[in-house]
């Protein structure tokens, strides 16, 4: 699939008095989304429901990031950390995100993850250390050229 880089250039701004939650099985896929994750990465419930979550994964967020969510939660610890999502339309919103597992009678039965807005210093911190993590790794690194 190919997309006009400037697609990726929209930014939709998270509310500051909202919260996106989500919940997925333990395989990764989407069980429950709330209408704010619904309104801001501009899918529907039904496109979103038994859906991998990584449906949002921006392609400027390096695999490492990842590794270290499911290392995290798989030694049954609360993960958190800034992570930039895509849209339905390639555009990209950014959160603080804080996933961790649902037990119930001391069994691990699914994850929820709640996210909340970041301010635009973190923003840009994150996206330099992000570019920067992505190059050392030798992942795929985007390019806008200016004429």
């Amino acid at each position: 699939m190919e997309f006009n880089e400037s697609e990726f250039l929209v930014e939709t701004q998270v509310p500051q008095d909202e919260l996106i939650i989500s919940r997925t099985d333990l395989d990764g896929n989407i069980t429950y989304a709330n209408e704010t994750f619904c309104k801001i990465s501009g899918y529907t419930q039904e496109e979103l429901l038994g859906k991998p979550h990584n449906i949002v994964r921006h392609p400027d967020m390096p695999s490492s990031v990842f590794a270290d969510l499911w290392k995290t939660l798989k030694e049954k610890k609360q993960w958190s950390g800034v992570v930039k999502n895509i849209r339905k339309d390639k555009g990209f919103y950014w959160v603080e995100a804080i996933i961790s597992g649902v037990y119930k009678d001391g069994e691990l039965i699914e994850y929820k993850s709640l996210r909340t807005p970041v301010n635009y210093e973190t923003k840009l911190k994150f996206q330099k250390l992000y570019d920067t993590m992505r190059k050392e790794s030798s992942e795929r690194t985007r390019t806008i050229i200016y004429k």
